[in-house]
Parts: C-alpha cells; structure tokens; sequence
C-alpha cells in the first residue's frame, strides 16, 4: 500500500519535471521557427523589416509567456506530489 503511493509521487514527480522539460524545448522550437520566418521575410522584402520586426517581439513574448504559464503549472505539479 505505502509502495504503491510512493511510486504516485515518484511518477508524479518526474511527470512534472518532463513536462517542464517539454515545455521548454517547445517554445525553444517555437522561437526559433518564427525568427527563421521574419528572417526570411524581411530578406523578401525589407522594406516592412520594421513591421515584421515588431510583430516578431510580441509574438516572441506570448510565447515565452505561454512557456512560462507550462512550466510554473508543472513545478506544482511536482511540489503537490
């Protein structure tokens, strides 16, 4: 009985801590994929380099903050276990 709950908590645990992980790489990915892309369309045409520029910083920001929101949501997860 006491096995079986400390194995909830160890896999509770680790669930939380590979879901922060995952949640990182994702908007690692998520960033890097929108620089290649204003990247390529200020080479496109660079006369709306600025435009692109500023749409680039407040997606950049959503997504980290949508990153941030993860990985605080997971470190509970690992702190009720």
């Amino acid at each position: 009985m006491i096995g079986s709950i400390l194995q909830a908590v160890v896999l509770g645990k680790v669930a939380g801590a590979l879901g922060a992980g995952i949640v990182a790489l994702a908007a690692a990915f998520g960033i890097g994929k929108l620089a290649s892309s204003t990247m390529e369309a200020s080479a496109r045409q660079p006369e709306i380099a600025g435009g692109l520029r500023t749409t680039a910083i407040i997606i950049g920001a959503l997504i980290e903050g949508v990153c941030l929101f993860g990985v605080i949501v997971c470190l509970l997860a690992v702190l009720q276990s």
